[in-house]
């Protein structure tokens, strides 16, 4: 009895010993990586009896992976799980000397509408001898003194260059000719009547096969409705996600496009050639449905009467750039399409 009892008291121990390390890991904030790896050391203690093969074949990993983290796991600091920076141990420092920082700032306060290059001329000619500066010098000093016409504008100006680069531009795609390798989204804004209504539009590029709802409001969580909609209607064939920069297309539709698996590409500002295809549907959509007398701020009605077009545009209609044929036509000839497609356009 007394050696069941020790038994039993020893196993309740370990529980709570591993228990107080998860809560310790939630107090720590730990990434969700490091919190997987200490899942894995808990299975192999608890679950596994101590067997790395039954360990790593249960969470599909390999010896070498999980040797390194348990070599490296300190149940006194499970920080110990957490990734090590990967940044580099020497980076790039400033290769300008102190006199051409003060020669630079001073030629762009006498001068401080003039860009890097004129700058760079000007300091040619004024200091012959110096035969290191060089344009990408002139720009870090600017940069770093901090020398602009107008400093509160330019923070702005960079902070979105910085915020641009975050995403991926359309102009990295190399586009494929194949039915949803490419569908482009935007939104029609439509005043009628004292109100406002968005019309989300979506067009595939390569077959021309299209789609477009009506809503009430210009928030993500329309698009993100749209979204799922129009994956449905592809019946989940589509691979990459073109859209402007709107703010419809951010949060909710983000994370739609992530639970998809589907990759976002962004049209680059100012830019509509980015985006051809859905410039022309919309246009399409004005000429041949809403000043034909379709316009409502009646949503249902609206969607029902757009419903309709769509199947005359995707079945019937001849498409110059798809030699007269309908995208349906189209697709059927040269790529094989669901046999549910004309049930799924009234979804």
């Amino acid at each position: 009895m007394k050696k069941n009892y020790y038994l039993k008291s020893k196993v309740v121990l370990s529980e709570n010993k591993y228990e107080r390390w998860r809560k310790i890991a939630n107090v720590l904030n730990l990434s969700k990586k490091a919190k997987q790896r200490l899942s894995w050391i808990i299975f192999y203690y608890t679950k596994a009896n101590k067997n790395v093969k039954l360990t790593c074949r249960h969470f599909g990993i390999a010896r070498s992976q999980w040797y390194y983290w348990f070599n490296r796991f300190d149940e006194t600091n499970l920080r110990t799980l957490e990734d090590k920076s990967k940044a580099p141990k020497n980076t790039r420092q400033k290769e300008y000397t102190p006199l051409q920082f003060e020669r630079v700032v001073k030629l762009r306060k006498e001068r401080i509408r003039y860009g890097k290059a004129k700058i760079l001329r000007l300091y040619q000619e004024k200091y012959p001898e110096d035969k290191n500066i060089t344009n990408w010098k002139v720009q870090c000093i600017i940069e770093r003194a901090g020398v602009y016409y107008n400093a509160q504008k330019q923070s702005k100006i960079n902070q979105k260059r910085k915020n641009s680069q975050k995403k991926k531009r359309i102009s990295e795609l190399k586009k494929k000719p194949k039915l949803g390798h490419l569908v482009c989204l935007d939104t029609i804004v439509r005043y009628w009547n004292g109100g406002k209504r968005y019309i989300v539009t979506a067009i595939d590029v390569h077959s021309k096969i299209a789609y477009a709802r009506m809503y009430s409001t210009h928030s993500s969580l329309a698009t993100q409705d749209f979204l799922l909609r129009l994956f449905y209607l592809f019946n989940g064939k589509i691979e990459n996600i073109q859209t402007d920069n709107g703010s419809e297309f951010l949060k909710h539709f983000d994370d739609a496009c992530k639970k998809l698996n589907l990759k976002r590409y962004f049209s680059r500002v100012r830019t509509p050639k980015d985006n051809p295809e859905i410039e022309r549907f919309n246009r399409t959509v004005k000429e041949e449905f809403l000043m034909m007398g379709n316009m409502t701020k009646d949503v249902n009605v609206f969607n029902l009467r757009l419903t309709n077009w769509l199947v005359e545009y995707n079945f019937h209609r001849p498409h110059q750039t798809l030699d007269y044929y309908s995208p349906i036509q189209f697709t059927q000839k040269y790529d094989k399409v669901s046999e549910m497609y004309s049930s799924h356009t009234y979804y």
